[in-house]
């Protein structure tokens, strides 16, 4: 009955000559604002997490900023290596580093983790890279580990492929080409056949039929002996790939730069 008065009284004062001439009119319509989206990276990334997670792969997190032990000396890369130079890598003051890849989340995790491990670690990594339409000095990652007695290339081959039917499309096949890494051995670079001509070659793939998608291969020993693991018990692969790179692939997108312009008309593509 209260609710019903306060009504009446308040439509009469506004029909009433009481009301100003710009009173708000209730019974019209309202303005319905723009919604967000999440960006396209995001957008893979979460597809990529999802992929992962119906194999058993759980999302492992880290620091941006982390040490050089972390980042270098625990993925046995060497002292002298190229990827050490301040031309290379952002140093901070005291001595830390703005990560240049996302495998020091790995390192975290078996430290303060026993086998078994299967993670994904996605994040963001920075590199001293000049920005063209390939590159940029801030880009994203997606990493993963799987640690147990009796982990296999076989294994390795296995969940890439069927990530890659999954990401791309079933008819996607996958090439394992032998490649270096410090802290895996043996080493490949992994192909996916191109999404747009479907491994028969034109302009995108350069008419190899091919793309090229992640960085893979075992565990090397002596990183298991820097986080603690026994290397003559303990196996296991690992993997990385860029998730502006598979952005680019599956939204078609030519430039990297267009990701990270905030370029709303851009962005409203993808929402």
């Amino acid at each position: 009955v209260q609710v019903s008065k306060t009504i009446q009284d308040r439509r009469g004062y506004l029909q009433s000559s009481a009301a100003p001439a710009d009173a708000l009119d209730v019974t019209l319509p309202g303005n319905a604002g723009s919604r967000g989206a999440n960006h396209p990276i995001r957008q893979i990334m979460l597809r990529v997490t999802a992929i992962f997670d119906r194999i058993g792969f759980t999302v492992a997190t880290g620091p941006d900023v982390d040490t050089v032990f972390h980042n270098f000396d625990a993925l046995n890369t060497p002292a002298d290596h190229p990827s050490r130079d301040e031309q290379d890598t952002f140093y901070l003051s005291d001595g830390s580093l703005l990560r240049t890849q996302t495998s020091p989340i790995q390192i975290r995790h078996m430290l303060q983790n026993p086998p078994p491990v299967r993670i994904i670690a996605p994040g963001r990594a920075y590199r001293r890279d000049t920005p063209d339409a390939t590159h940029s000095a801030n880009f994203h990652q997606v990493e993963g580990l799987y640690v147990a007695d009796k982990v296999s290339m076989a294994d390795l081959k296995g969940d890439l492929t069927y990530f890659a039917q999954e990401i791309v499309g079933k008819h996607t096949k996958v090439r394992f080409r032998p490649h270096f890494f410090p802290f895996t051995e043996p080493s490949v670079e992994v192909d996916f056949t191109c999404h747009v001509c479907k491994g028969k070659g034109c302009r995108v793939c350069k008419n190899s039929g091919w793309i090229e998608i992640a960085g893979a291969g075992m565990v090397d020993p002596k990183v298991f002996e820097s986080v603690g693991y026994n290397p003559e018990t303990t196996t296991g692969y690992a993997f990385g790939m860029g998730l502006e790179r598979i952005a680019m692939i599956l939204l078609e997108i030519d430039d990297i730069r267009r990701l990270y312009e905030n370029d709303a008309r851009f962005l409203r593509q993808f929402a």
